[in-house]
């Protein structure tokens, strides 16, 4: 049944240095409650929240764990962030496992979206989780309702249900508004008036996604320079990560499900970010953050093309209040040519598997064979394969894993 969740409906937690956050503008901002009494109050919150998701799913023997949190002591008046400082209180209850389905209506799913989804889904079913389902349609090219409705038809009939949604994006933007003005209202974005063309031009190093590293061209403009480009051409706007010399250690470091220990410097690693695109549209890392955490998602499983992405999310969610949520990247299906598999390529398109295999128990048992989730092609519904589903395995089968269409 779809609900309507808002971030009105997120009780925000902050776990740090009790003494060392500001009260936090907005809709996001927390009480100044003592931080055990934050703790156990956003305990039982989600405790009485997840209820219903506990009667849903499908292995509810199985004990969850509560997520890990990325300690900081962060004055967000002072615009930076720290490493993380220790190890938070135990809770008295688990949280409920909540994974997403977050895809994007740009075409029919091919082969490396399927098995996305499928360990996304695997994960929280192993652990006795939930599963919402969010349609990423913020760009021009997702907004075509017929792909998204042919979208969640290939999850239902690869018997990949969800507990909640379909959410759409297009539907949220005052969230991600609201979001975006608790930043600018804590003086941490910015104007920006370079284009892709001249971040390119500037040769600059890259970032772990492949986008320019910003040097910080427009971080400084006067107001009488803002509103001088302003009339020329409309800004995107960016979030400013701490400079190397406001803080001795500007890390921002995770664990991660697959790939282990990871961190990044974010000002010499990636520069300040894009929040909001100067046509309008805001970026994926703002509304992927406010999402998750309005959805109470506490694992997000996803390829490992987006694993240099989880700093940026985890920096937001420190500068809004928000929980840090398990993250699990997976290795991604590249062609015999060695090619990531591709939408645009209609690479083993979905459509073409399903007239190829016939059911979906075919489909997921030779995909589960090729990437090593089970130890053979025999067919096996969802279900079957969540009953022997283990991390152990993805881990070992970490590197990009070349498939054999039959």
């Amino acid at each position: 049944m779809p609900l309507s969740r808002s971030l009105e409906d997120h009780v925000p937690l902050f776990r740090g240095n009790p003494g060392s956050c500001e009260e936090l503008p907005g809709f996001l901002s927390f009480e100044r409650l003592g931080w055990r009494a934050a703790i156990e109050l956003s305990s039982r919150w989600f405790d009485t929240r997840n209820a219903r998701r506990r009667q849903l799913a499908g292995h509810g023997n199985v004990s969850p764990t509560a997520p890990r949190a990325i300690l900081v002591r962060m004055d967000i008046n002072a615009r930076n962030i720290a490493t993380p400082a220790a190890v938070a209180p135990a809770t008295a209850v688990p949280t409920p496992v909540v994974g997403r389905f977050a895809p994007s209506p740009s075409g029919r799913m091919h082969l490396g979206n399927v098995f996305s989804c499928l360990c996304a889904w695997l994960s929280a079913r192993s652990q006795g989780g939930s599963i919402v389902l969010r349609i990423e349609d913020l760009d021009d090219r997702c907004k075509r309702p017929e792909l998204a409705v042919q979208l969640i038809d290939d999850l239902a009939w690869l018997g990949l249900e969800w507990d909640e949604g379909p959410y759409y994006q297009h539907d949220r933007l005052d969230l991600y508004e609201a979001a975006l003005r608790q930043l600018q209202d804590a003086g941490l974005t910015y104007p920006c008036f370079c284009t892709r063309a001249e971040l390119h031009a500037a040769s600059a190093p890259h970032a772990s996604d492949g986008t320019p590293i910003y040097r910080g061209a427009c971080r400084a403009l006067s107001a009488e320079e803002v509103a001088r480009r302003s009339a020329l051409r409309a800004p995107a706007t960016r979030l400013r990560v701490p400079a190397v010399d406001d803080l001795a250690d500007d890390v921002v470091e995770f664990v991660d499900r697959t790939y282990g220990a990871q961190c990044e410097a974010l000002a010499t690693e990636c520069g300040d970010f894009l929040v909001r695109r100067s046509d309008g549209v805001f970026a994926y890392q703002l509304a992927v953050v406010v999402d998750d955490a309005a959805m109470g998602v506490t694992e997000v499983v996803r390829g490992c093309d987006l694993l240099g992405s989880t700093p940026r999310q985890i920096y937001l969610q420190h500068l809004l209040g928000l929980a840090t949520p398990h993250y699990a990247h997976i290795p991604l299906l590249m062609s015999p040519d060695g090619r990531r598999l591709s939408k645009r390529d209609r690479d083993l398109d979905l459509g073409e598997l399903r007239a190829r295999f016939g059911t979906p128990e075919a489909l997921l048992g030779w995909l589960a064979g090729q990437t090593g989730i089970a130890p053979d092609t025999t067919p096996r519904s969802a279900e079957q394969l969540a009953e022997h589903f283990s991390w152990d395995v993805i881990r070992a089968h970490r590197e990009n894993i070349t498939v054999m269409a039959e």
